[in-house]
């Protein structure tokens, strides 16, 4: 009896030495198998936008020194919210990020119910860059400088209109913010997208808007509209001629276009980290940075913690002004 208890004991043992043998030398093709999961960047605008060139950027980038597939998915619709609401519901496990525009801060306050919250429902992983917004003028409103646009609105009260890219886009906004802060009335102009609003803007079938600077450059070299100021702290790198408004009299305006990448809230900080840390070598390669320069957009990187204070600050000050400016998404 006491050699057979032995046998068995024996037999299991092997049996268990066995087992542990094979799922050692299953443990690497695991772990192979799921490193080359692919990874999705998810972008809530079409294709041809701010935050679709900079995934297709970075998915390349990672791809390369991941050696993992990297796709990007465009989830456009409802001012971003689809997308971004899919990329909020996705499994926190690091395979599906959101890269998008600050117009998810401001959506928070211009909706009257989103289906996500920028705070609680993300995980921020690094901001990429940012876009200098440029205050223009088509040329048939008679008028070369700041304070003449200022004069002349202040002459005809909501006679002076203006385009944007749709209710609640940044440039939207940063128009109603030097409404309020200039103290004029200039009548908003919302169109679909940004393509019929420039087409029209350089026509002359709307007055002003504020656009990316790399958009109005080549718009202001064929002489189809003036550039008067630049909405960010500093002058764009791209036109150093072109005064800030904040030189201009114009206090507390900035109104970048700010690009971040986050993910699903609850996702691992370990992997907010690794995302971390390759995206601030990416946005540190030359390469990088002169292809995001042409693009009008300034490569910038930072802590996680950089990017959720942004996305804190933004949404009380973008709710003080829908707030005041009495905004819709109507």
């Amino acid at each position: 009896m006491a050699t057979d208890s032995a046998s068995c004991t024996h037999s299991r043992r092997t049996v268990l030495e066995i087992m542990a043998t094979a799922f050692a030398a299953m443990t690497p093709s695991l772990a192979q198998a799921q490193s080359q999961q692919t990874i999705r960047l998810n972008v809530p605008f079409s294709p041809g936008t701010g935050p679709d060139l900079l995934a297709r950027i970075l998915s390349e980038e990672l791809r390369q020194r991941w050696n993992q597939p990297v796709i990007v998915e465009n989830k456009p619709g409802a001012s971003g919210n689809i997308g971004t609401d899919a990329a909020a519901r996705a499994v926190p496990d690091g395979h599906t990020l959101l890269v998008t525009v600050n117009t998810f801060v401001m959506n928070a306050s211009i909706y009257r119910s989103i289906p996500y919250d920028p705070e609680k429902s993300f995980a921020p992983i690094v901001e990429i860059a940012t876009g200098v917004l440029a205050l223009v003028v088509h040329p048939s409103i008679n008028v070369n400088t700041f304070p003449e646009l200022i004069a002349l609105a202040r002459s005809k009260p909501g006679e002076i209109n203006y385009a944007s890219p749709g209710r609640g886009t940044p440039q939207h906004l940063a128009m109603e913010l030097l409404k309020l802060t200039a103290k004029i009335n200039l009548t908003h102009i919302p169109y679909p997208g940004s393509a019929g609003a420039v087409k029209d803007l350089a026509g002359g079938h709307v007055s002003a808007m504020f656009l990316p600077i790399h958009t109005a450059l080549p718009l202001a070299e064929a002489g189809q509209i003036r550039i008067l100021a630049v909405g960010s702290q500093a002058r764009a790198p791209q036109a150093t001629h072109v005064p800030t408004l904040a030189e201009l009299g114009v206090t507390d305006f900035d109104v970048d276009l700010w690009y971040g990448v986050l993910a699903p809230v609850d996702t691992p900080k370990a992997i907010v980290d690794r995302y971390n840390a390759v995206f601030n070598e990416i946005l540190a390669q030359p390469g990088v940075r002169a292809v995001l320069d042409k693009q009008g957009l300034i490569a910038q990187g930072g802590a996680p913690e950089r990017l959720a204070e942004l996305i804190a600050r933004d949404r009380l000050r973008w709710a003080k002004v829908v707030k005041d400016a009495q905004i819709t998404s109507e």
